[in-house]
C-alpha cells in the first residue's frame, strides 16, 4: 500500500484500531536517489494479516509521524532510520542518534554518502 506521508499518523490509527494490526515488525528507508521511501509492515496477530505500508518523502527535509505512540517498537526503529538515513519523525519521544556519535556528519545509507576511510562511491 502506498500512502502520502502526510496521511501516515490517519493510516496508521486505522490499521491499528479498526483492522487490529497489532504488531509492527519492521521500519526501513529506501533511498532512490531522488526520493526516500519510508517502509512499515505490520502484523496483525488476531487475523493473521499482514501488510506493508510505503510513504514516500522529500529527500532535502525528510519527514514523516511518528507511530512510537501506537506500536511501541517503532520507537527503535525509527531512530535507526533517523540515524542512518536523516528522517524527521514528529514527535517521536526521543529521537536521538541510536549508533553514530552525536557529532558524526552525514547519513552512511544514504546513496550520496562519501565514506572517506572505504572509498565507497555509488
Amino acid at each position: 500500500m502506498l500512502i502520502d506521508s502526510t496521511t501516515w499518523k490517519d493510516v496508521a490509527l486505522e490499521l491499528s484500531n479498526s483492522l487490529l494490526f497489532d504488531f509492527l515488525f519492521c521500519v526501513t528507508c529506501v533511498d532512490w536517489k531522488t526520493h526516500l521511501t519510508m517502509v512499515y509492515h505490520l502484523r496483525s496477530t488476531t487475523q493473521k494479516h499482514i501488510v506493508v505500508v510505503k510513504a514516500k518523502l522529500d529527500r532535502e527535509n525528510p519527514r514523516i509521524a511518528t507511530v512510537s505512540d501506537i506500536w511501541r517498537t517503532a520507537e527503535f526503529h525509527e531512530r535507526e532510520a533517523y540515524d542512518l538515513f536523516g528522517v524527521q519523525f514528529i514527535g517521536h519521544p526521543d529521537l536521538r542518534r541510536l549508533f553514530l556519535t552525536d557529532d558524526y556528519e552525514g547519513f552512511p545509507l544514504r546513496k550520496d554518502f562519501e565514506d572517506p576511510v572505504n572509498m565507497i562511491k555509488l
